[in-house]
């Protein structure tokens, strides 16, 4: 009796690359902290309507601030790009993506022409100017283009964060189009949990400062 062979372990899965802006998650804690603190003083020492008032603010602006500081966060695997922007979460395979690209804002382009804003990869004018005057600077401390140790170490400071990111993107997209897990089609799915809250809290303080 022949003993079978010792399967193979499975491949471990890895957990998705993870782009997300940490000043807009800075933003959003301080937003929301202010937010409480405003609207928890309103509800205990409010009189009348206010503590109502407060309460429908926050229902229609909290769940705004989560969606555009919190929220914005672009996942990254082998098989495919997930957006979650403020009120949208975009799924594109790899096959779908035509193009990533930096100029005023981070875009991705997919196959079928459509265009999507990448909101956790935000492009800032003053890292740009930054990086370009790392180049030149560089560039006249080595004016033959001689590489160093210390040069590749300090090659990332020449280049601005986001165009960093969406270089990093756009190899991807090119080195994972090809694979099995990559085909499909894109799906986008609209963040209700957001637009509900806020639409409620909408209602409810229009509808308070209409009758009050």
């Amino acid at each position: 009796m022949t003993t079978p062979p010792p399967q193979q372990p499975a491949e471990p899965p890895y957990a998705d690359r993870v782009f997300r802006s940490s000043m807009g998650v800075v933003g959003g804690v301080m937003l929301v902290g202010l937010g409480g603190w405003l609207g928890g003083e309103a509800l205990v020492r409010g009189e009348g309507r206010t503590p109502w008032l407060a309460l429908a603010a926050l229902l229609f602006l909290v769940p705004l601030v989560v969606a555009f500081t919190f929220r914005p966060a672009v996942f990254v695997n082998d098989d495919r790009l997930r957006i979650r922007n403020p009120f949208r979460t975009i799924v594109l395979p790899w096959a779908q993506v035509a193009d990533v690209r930096a100029g005023y804002s981070s875009e991705v382009f997919a196959q079928s022409g459509a265009k999507y804003q990448l909101w956790a990869i935000p492009v800032s004018l003053r890292q740009r100017k930054k990086a370009a005057r790392a180049q030149a600077r560089s560039a006249a401390e080595d004016p033959h283009g001689h590489t160093s140790a210390t040069a590749a170490v300090d090659d990332k400071d020449r280049i601005a964060p986001a165009d960093r990111a969406i270089a990093d993107l756009r190899e991807q997209a090119e080195r994972c189009a090809a694979r099995p897990g990559a085909q499909g089609e894109t799906s986008v799915r609209w963040a209700y949990e957001i637009l509900a809250p806020a639409l409620a809290g909408l209602v409810l303080t229009v509808v308070l400062l209409a009758t009050g």
